[in-house]
């Protein structure tokens, strides 16, 4: 059973098809961690050219995965609340798994630190019991229409 289904997760954030990589939310604590799950299937736009008989999803898509799951932790949290969170820095980023369609890729966030509007977070995307990515992600918050 999910904590938050896709149509409540677009409530959330601004990202909808073809750029919504969400399909549930399945555990949320406010301001600690979030694991979400994105079901990875061969209709997706992005294997028409990544690569033709060999399809395989881009990595900077799983990084956007993990960054969406974060802007749900984040936004999650009542001081946040119907603001906007933005990627502002990905480090230590590492891809340790290719990730094809009809895998089931599990997202993983941790709260690391947060301050004011800023905040890093940990990430794990997984396919069963291995790693495929892993970063730390810097976030910035501020109102949709904002200039940051």
């Amino acid at each position: 059973m999910s904590v938050l289904t896709a149509a409540e997760i677009m409530t959330l954030i601004p990202n909808r098809y073809p750029i919504l990589f969400m399909d549930r939310v399945d555990e949320l604590n406010p301001g600690e961690s979030i694991t979400c799950t994105k079901n990875v299937t061969i209709n997706e736009e992005f294997f028409q050219g990544h690569f033709p008989g060999n399809p395989v999803m881009p990595g900077v898509l799983i990084i956007e995965s993990l960054a969406q799951a974060a802007s749900i932790l984040i936004l999650k949290s009542e001081q946040f609340q119907g603001e906007t969170a933005y990627l502002g820095a990905i480090k230590q980023a590492k891809f340790r798994k290719v990730v094809r369609p009809g895998d089931v890729l599990s997202l993983y966030v941790e709260m690391v630190k947060q301050r004011s509007n800023m905040g890093t977070v940990k990430c794990t995307a997984s396919v069963g019991e291995k790693v495929a990515c892993s970063a730390d992600l810097t976030f910035i918050v501020a109102a949709a229409d904002d200039k940051i």
